[in-house]
């Protein structure tokens, strides 16, 4: 096997089917109300939050949220909803 068939396995497993998807497509799905619940009762989430947006913003923008998930070892949930959060605070 070649590195592009490594490359496609880590895409797909790790990083999930799920990359070309926006935060916005995700935020109209019926469920997004009951993830964000979810989330926002985990007892990490305020400090994941916290950190994403004193450390991981500054120096990566535009992180996705795969990415994001991946690097700190906490649910592609999670990390949806960080970024989305986020980013909606920025923007008011």
């Amino acid at each position: 096997m070649d590195a592009s068939w490594y490359k496609y396995i880590r895409d797909a497993v790790i990083l999930g089917s799920v990359k070309g998807l926006s935060l916005e497509e995700y935020v109209d799905n019926p469920l997004w109300t009951i993830l964000v619940e979810t989330v926002h009762k985990m007892i990490m989430y305020p400090h994941h939050k916290a950190y994403v947006q004193r450390e991981i913003l500054l120096e990566h923008p535009d992180v996705s949220f795969q990415e994001l998930a991946v690097n700190l070892e906490i649910s592609r949930g999670e990390a949806l909803v960080i970024l989305y959060e986020l980013k909606k605070e920025k923007a008011e």
